[in-house]
């Protein structure tokens, strides 16, 4: 079921994503070689929970170990934090997620780990605008299906590929709500939901050098590009308003 939130929902929505922002902030200027990314972790957990006394959304999600996804290079998303060690030329792409009187705000970046070559610059620079792009077509009157065309038609355009069987969502009082938006278009599926004031959703372009395949690693968690290649995420909380797209997950 698709819901619209009060003004009361919204604020609620809006503290959970200045948390999450808060999060994203201080683990990108943390990330440098020789971090690991229970280094990064550490940092959600003191700004969720010890500074603000929320949930992280992650922790215990379905069996999720992590308070964060912490993945690097091919790992497109999913990736558990440990003791892996971060190097120069690596990209780290971190999803964040935390409850706040029982609101959750979610959101993602991809950060380059000291000098990294071209394409990978190139590749972060294309999945952060696709989800501008994303954002932007976020308004009353248009469909979710605007929004897929919008991002897969921009990252085609750029010789990427986006995705395709991990997707946007609702989001408000759960995580994961009601519609999936997807990264692509797919005409059998149609325009899908029209958008309104109120609506809340997590828009995530996961793009990739080579082609959309994936695979899951061993540990049942840890979702990667079938041919290796090297993959970005951005992510923003973002609110349908009557004067357009509110982003809920940035400073």
């Amino acid at each position: 079921m698709i819901t619209l939130k009060s003004a009361h929902e919204l604020a609620l929505m809006r503290e959970a994503g200045r948390i999450v922002a808060e999060v994203l902030a201080e683990i990108r200027a943390a990330v440098a070689p020789g971090v690991t990314t229970a280094d990064l972790e550490a940092i959600a957990g003191r700004i969720i929970v010890d500074e603000h006394g929320a949930i992280p959304s992650f922790k215990g999600y379905r069996g999720f170990p992590g308070m964060i996804c912490a993945s690097i290079n091919e790992e497109i998303v999913h990736g558990i934090p440990g003791q892996r060690v971060l190097h120069e030329g690596d990209i780290f792409s971190v999803d964040v997620g935390a409850i706040y009187k029982g609101y959750h705000g979610d959101a993602a970046t991809t950060v380059g780990v000291g000098q990294i070559d071209d394409e990978s610059q190139r590749l972060m620079d294309v999945t952060a605008e696709a989800l501008r792009i994303g954002i932007e077509t976020a308004r009353p009157g248009n469909w979710t299906s605007d929004i897929s065309k919008a991002i897969e038609a921009y990252v085609k355009s750029q010789g990427l590929s986006v995705v395709r069987e991990y997707t946007g969502h609702g989001i408000g009082r759960a995580m994961h709500e009601d519609p999936q938006i997807p990264n692509y278009y797919d005409p059998r599926i149609g325009a899908r939901v029209r958008l309104r004031p109120g609506m809340t959703f997590a828009l995530e372009p996961m793009v990739m050098v080579g082609n959309w395949r994936t695979r899951v690693l061993g540990d049942n968690w840890t979702v990667v590009t079938a041919d290796g290649t090297r993959s970005a995420h951005f992510e923003h909380t973002v609110a349908v308003t009557k004067n357009g797209p509110e982003i809920m997950t940035r400073l």
